[in-house]
């Protein structure tokens, strides 16, 4: 047995303890609109809601100064119409680009195979082109669920809401997907109002920040706050990893899929997660939205993401633990996967992935960054360690199924 192997048992065994170890605070939840389908059965309803647009009229606000001494408690006034009149304008900019959307899902009990409900769920979307196609996540309109009492379908159906039109329009799904919790569907419409595309790239911790979307079914809500970080890594409840906007502008069930938009009322994001639990207020994250454009346009042209592929499962070894077990820091390979690039490869498992293309690489999301900047077909270098030796393994990446 090599010394990788016998790591690869104990590895296991102390791994799976430390896998399981998720700080409460840092397991957000989706805010999509699923919880309502736990209950077997039932369907809820929400009431229609009129929308109106509240206009501002900057005369109506008064401006006062006051002198006294700042030692008696009492400090100057300043008028607020210029941040009243900021949010007035972003809202009313991206208003008619933000739909409602509710999905349908056929929910069947375990128990009773005869018995099937109806329940609904609530999202949010925004519109990326005039004729029709609506950006969204995938947790909306893809959420298939199980337990040992219900199995909830995929969505039966898709209805779209727009801004002031109390008209449902069935959609079709497009595409989706799930690594990055995106989807595009479309609607029979022409003559839309697509939302103006701000620059992710450039938004400052502090800058104003507003939510918009379908929180609860309440449609074209707006929320309003600051970016509160940026490049923040948040891992949600099923271990995927996502690269966020985080905000204090409140994100409620409902609003996933909506737009986070910045002073000039462009989208800079499109809200995700949030985190929830006892102690927490104000930490919501959206997906910057110059992350979403190759995504979309794929799912558009191709109805799914074309990405390159290995085929290997693996675990990150940080410096304390590598030193441990007399190994060198990089992607342990727990897994090859049958039929894959990988397993045609001189990989196996027990090996410690170092870098790919003579870059260092310490953690997968290090080897995915640079894979995924490769194009199907492309060959790639892996450098690897084996029972104390280094040697390079050449891989040409396939399509990801």
């Amino acid at each position: 047995m090599s010394e990788n192997d016998d790591f690869y048992k104990k590895f296991n065994e102390d791994s799976s303890k430390s896998r399981r170890f998720k700080p409460n605070i840092f397991v957000p939840f989706i805010s999509g609109a699923l919880g309502a389908i736990l209950v077997i059965g039932l369907a809820f309803g929400v009431p229609n809601i009129r929308k109106s647009l509240v206009t501002y009229n900057p005369n109506n606000s008064t401006n006062s100064n006051n002198n006294s001494s700042s030692n008696s408690g009492v400090v100057d006034l300043i008028s607020l119409n210029n941040y009243s009149d900021t949010a007035v304008f972003a809202a009313n900019k991206v208003l008619p680009s933000i739909v409602g959307i509710k999905v349908e899902y056929a929910v069947t009990s375990n128990f009773i195979q005869s018995i099937s409900q109806i329940a609904q769920a609530e999202g949010s979307g925004i519109i990326i082109s005039n004729d029709g196609y609506i950006l969204t996540n995938n947790h909306i309109i893809n959420s298939t669920d199980s337990s040992v009492y219900y199995e909830v379908s995929e969505a039966t159906k898709v209805y779209v809401y727009l801004y002031n039109d109390e008209t449902p329009y069935e959609a079709t799904i497009v595409g989706t997907d799930e690594e990055t919790d995106l989807a595009v569907i479309k609607i029979d419409k022409n003559d839309l109002t697509a939302a103006e595309l701000g620059d992710s790239d450039s938004v400052k911790i502090g800058e104003f920040a507003m939510a918009i979307g379908n929180p609860l079914g309440m449609e074209s809500s707006v929320t309003s706050g600051i970016i509160s970080a940026v490049n923040r890594n948040v891992t949600s409840e099923d271990g995927t990893s996502y690269n966020l906007i985080q905000t204090d502008a409140a994100i409620n069930s409902g609003n996933s899929g909506g737009a986070l938009i910045n002073a000039e009322g462009k989208v800079i994001g499109i809200n995700t997660l949030k985190l929830s639990g006892s102690g927490i207020e104000g930490m919501g994250f959206a997906i910057p939205i110059n992350d979403t454009i190759d995504i979309y346009k794929q799912l558009i042209d191709n109805g799914k993401v074309l990405r390159p592929y290995i085929g290997i499962g693996g675990v990150d070894l940080d410096e304390v633990t590598a030193k441990q077990y007399n190994l060198p820091t990089g992607i342990y390979i727990q897994e090859i996967n049958s039929n894959t690039p990988a397993a045609s490869s001189d990989l196996k498992r027990g090996d410690v992935i170092t870098a790919i293309d003579g870059t260092k690489v310490n953690t997968m999301d290090e080897l995915n960054d640079i894979k995924n900047n490769k194009k199907i077909g492309d060959e790639i270098t892996l450098d690897i360690y084996r029972n104390g030796e280094t040697k390079q393994v050449k891989i040409t990446l396939a399509e990801k199924p």
